[in-house]
């Protein structure tokens, strides 16, 4: 399932589930989980360590199967998924504390269960039940930044039901032969023969809310269960018997799957326009700053002088990266010098990078990314990943400068603000 702004909803997300538990476990055989007996006194502590000895396990198996698989439509690994739903985690200790809890009631029952037999698949479940919340949380608030429209987690978790209700009813319409009772119960009339419903059902935003009610209903009687909106549980209380929020929730779901699944391939022909337009705003505002220069600052007398009234550092005066660590880089498929390299690579001595020195790489990556795209011939070889010939993502970006994507995009969005504040 695809929505605006959504990373963990689709099915690369199963992947992602089993590598953050299989290295969480590696974390707590470093670090004991009696240590979690003691919150909220070590929650800070407890938390860190976690995430260091986490992360450190996510880089030890960068290279395997798990961690290399595609996790969504939009190119990103299990692997880049998980360290960033950890990140994510670091800023969010409630849900940090729900764990601890969970760990201490569990301790109250059985004891240290961790070292009993069995007791990873205890604690394991644990883990996911955090990271599922977690998951929501970061998709429903990134689904609100992205369409400006009020989005809980527990909403989220309803889009996601209903996926998975049209998977279900796609599955028994293919095949309907073997499914006959159940199909004509979806649609409310005997089956003889190939239901016309069948080819009509061409994406989840033609099937229809009567159908996704019916399929619920008849999981009792074929599917041994009750469906999800025909239990107690008040999660889908607004959705039980409101035909219209559900057709308005699959058509949403639809569109935006049918929108995004050009990959944004027709609009390429716009990058042209975009980095003329950039490059032209660029050089009338260098000019106009030289110019404004020329006119208010006397002209040096000695070279000290000059370095003295300069406003903005000289190629020899811009700051001196932070120390990466090549790990990283290695992690996300990129050279282990990508940090080094891409910095060196800059021209410190333009307007713009005058501009942004403040900036960190990742963050200046990440500006020229919004502003010309992934791909422009102004860009040095050093800062293109390997891979794909364009620049990193958003999302390698946000883990290159160890933040999370949302902190990546709001200092992007500071930073060209900045930029277009600059302009005399």
């Amino acid at each position: 399932m695809r929505l605006p702004g959504t990373r963990y909803q689709e099915q690369g997300w199963e992947q992602v589930r089993k590598l953050l538990g299989h290295c969480s476990l590696q974390a707590f055989a470093a670090s004991s989980p009696a240590r979690l007996l003691d919150a909220p006194g070590t929650l800070v502590d407890t938390l860190a360590d976690y995430v260091d000895l986490t992360a450190e396990a996510l880089h030890a198996c960068a290279r395997t199967a798990r961690a290399e698989a595609p996790a969504n439509s939009y190119g990103e690994s299990a692997l880049e998924l998980s360290l960033s739903l950890l990140y994510e985690l670091q800023a969010r200790p409630a849900d940090w504390a729900a764990l601890c809890a969970a760990v201490a009631n569990e301790h109250q029952k059985i004891g240290a269960f961790w070292i009993t037999p069995g007791g990873d698949a205890i604690l394991r479940k644990k883990i996911n039940d955090m990271y599922a919340g977690v998951r929501d949380k970061v998709d429903s608030d990134n689904y609100q930044a992205a369409c400006g429209r009020s989005c809980s987690p527990n909403k989220m978790y309803a889009y996601r039901m209903l996926d998975t209700a049209y998977s279900d009813i796609a599955r028994l319409f293919g095949a309907w032969r073997e499914h006959a009772g159940q199909v004509a119960a979806i649609l409310g009339r005997d089956v003889v023969a190939m239901p016309i419903e069948v080819r009509q059902m061409r994406s989840i935003g033609t099937c229809k809310a009567e159908w996704v009610l019916r399929w619920s209903e008849s999981l009792e009687r074929f599917g041994g269960g009750a469906g999800p909106l025909h239990t107690r549980s008040k999660r889908f209380a607004n959705l039980k018997n409101n035909d219209a929020k559900i057709t308005e929730m699959l058509a949403e779901i639809g569109d935006y799957e049918e929108l995004s699944s050009n990959r944004d391939r027709d609009w390429l022909h716009d990058a042209g326009e975009a980095a003329n337009w950039l490059e032209d705003l660029w050089r009338v505002s260098d000019a106009a700053v030289d110019e404004a220069e020329s006119r208010i600052l006397p002209a040096p007398d000695s070279e000290d002088d000059a370095d003295a009234q300069d406003p903005d550092p000289a190629p020899h005066d811009a700051p001196e990266p932070a120390p990466y660590d090549s790990a990283i880089a290695v992690s996300l498929s990129l050279p282990p010098r990508f940090m080094e390299l891409a910095w060196a690579a800059q021209d410190h001595g333009s307007w713009s990078a005058r501009k942004l020195a403040a900036c960190s790489l990742p963050v200046r990556l990440a500006v020229y990314l919004k502003m010309l795209g992934g791909l422009d011939d102004s860009y040095p070889g050093e800062w293109l990943d390997p891979a794909t010939g364009e620049l990193p993502t958003m999302q390698q970006l946000a883990v290159l400068d160890q933040i999370s994507l949302p902190t990546l995009r709001k200092r992007r969005d500071a930073a060209i603000a900045s930029l277009l504040e600059a302009v005399p």
